[in-house]
């Protein structure tokens, strides 16, 4: 069995509760990322996504200086490196995520994203429907 820790990435960039969104944003920026773990002594405490950014962010009319744990979300969907690839291809179908944590004992030890499980050619026939799913564009009514 394949597990997240086979695929996962490790070499994670991460924001601290000190960080504030302009700080956030340029991160993204300058590392090609759509989300970022917020880390506090090396324990998850939330993740922020450009789309955090944008819609609780600015369209809120917080300015860059606000600090990242205004605009983060704290209910996190997380794996452990142990779980299978299909736990995670699953939980990110369910949840409708392009990337999840993982977690160890509580401590950030990596991120999972959907690139790396299309890149490991992960072929399980569900894992691919999930891949699917979560690259569909929301459909609205």
């Amino acid at each position: 069995m394949q597990t997240v820790r086979d695929i996962m990435s490790t070499d994670v960039q991460y924001c601290t509760p000190l960080d504030n969104m302009y700080e956030a944003a340029v991160k993204m920026r300058d590392f090609d990322i759509g989300a970022i773990p917020i880390v506090d002594e090396g324990r998850l405490v939330g993740m922020i996504t450009d789309r955090d950014l944008v819609v609780r962010g600015i369209a809120e009319k917080h300015p860059g200086s606000t600090a990242v744990t205004e605009v983060m979300s704290r209910d996190i969907t997380a794996v452990s490196p142990d779980d299978s690839v299909q736990a995670a291809a699953d939980l990110m179908a369910h949840h409708q995520i392009r990337r999840l944590p993982v977690v160890e004992n509580g401590r950030l030890v990596g991120m999972v994203s959907l690139g790396d499980l299309a890149v490991n050619r992960y072929s399980d026939e569900r894992a691919g429907r999930a891949l699917s799913d979560i690259s569909e564009p929301a459909r609205h009514p």
